[in-house]
């Protein structure tokens, strides 16, 4: 949560509590799991979680960058854990999702950047909740086809990689990730067929004519879902958000994006990636 400045009448957040919400804190918890949610600080977590569903984090919750953006926790990981599959499955199981969304820290320190994980987890949940959607917000995985392709064969329902700002913000605010890598990554996904998604945060310093051309470049890529959220400053050892972008603001950009062919698009100020993902997978239940 932005630290520091009073935030703006459209940045009030539900408040994280009630009974849905101690039931998937209770089976997160249970099962051992790490959440994008706590983790990411994520101003979302009281409506998603309230609403039964959380993002899961795989690979642990210790990230090898340090992104000036993330609240995730940087240093050295421990191993990747084998049961981790099996217990998120399980835990995805006692939740009755439809639905589910995974992320994983980046693991620069594993030979694959643990893309093998990332296909054994997909694959353990796809064995243990028959009928269940998937979507993968994957790292950049330095932009390595091969280890791109181990989660494509995976089979998720949708692979998301975010470019997370407009170029000439990306050397301040990403670590090791480059722009380009990024529409590499998009580019390829599309390219094998695979449903894309990506996503971008404004109030950093950007543009609008930054955002309008980031926008065209992912939509490029054949990319064909968008996410545009408000950048908030997580911690006070992060970057602070420069500007508040205004409502009406993110509703230019989401028909921008809409008139460049993208199939569905969520752009507000609370929008972050994985929110209300259940609806781009069904967008005929909007």
């Amino acid at each position: 949560m932005q630290k520091g400045r009073r935030l703006p009448e459209w940045l009030k957040m539900q408040r994280a509590s009630g009974e849905n919400y101690s039931r998937v804190k209770r089976i997160v918890e249970n099962n051992h799991l790490h959440t994008i949610c706590t983790s990411g600080n994520c101003p979302n977590i009281g409506e998603c979680w309230n609403a039964g569903t959380a993002t899961f984090m795989i690979l642990g919750d210790i990230c090898t960058r340090a992104c000036r953006f993330c609240a995730t926790l940087t240093g050295k990981p421990l191993p990747p854990d084998p049961e981790e599959p099996a217990r998120l499955a399980a835990g995805i199981k006692s939740l009755g999702l439809r639905h589910c969304v995974i992320t994983s820290v980046d693991r620069d320190d594993l030979p694959d950047r643990g893309s093998s994980a990332w296909a054994n987890t997909v694959k353990m949940i796809k064995k243990e909740n028959p009928g269940i959607t998937i979507e993968t917000l994957i790292p950049d995985f330095d932009g390595e086809e091969a280890y791109l392709r181990n989660v494509i064969d995976s089979s998720p329902d949708i692979i998301s990689h975010n470019i997370e700002t407009v170029r000439r913000l990306t050397p301040v605010i990403r670590t090791r990730a480059r722009y380009d890598t990024s529409l590499k990554v998009l580019r390829f996904l599309s390219e094998n067929g695979v449903r894309t998604k990506s996503g971008l945060m404004v109030g950093l310093g950007e543009s609008e004519s930054e955002v309008a051309s980031t926008i065209k470049d992912i939509r490029d890529t054949g990319c064909s879902i968008l996410t545009v959220g408000q950048y908030l400053q997580p911690t006070m050892k992060h970057m602070e958000a420069v500007s508040f972008v205004s409502p009406a603001k993110f509703t230019e950009y989401k028909k921008m994006a809409l008139d460049l062919g993208f199939r569905y698009v969520e752009c507000h100020p609370l929008v972050r990636s994985s929110f209300h993902s259940e609806k781009q997978m069904y967008p005929e239940e909007k």
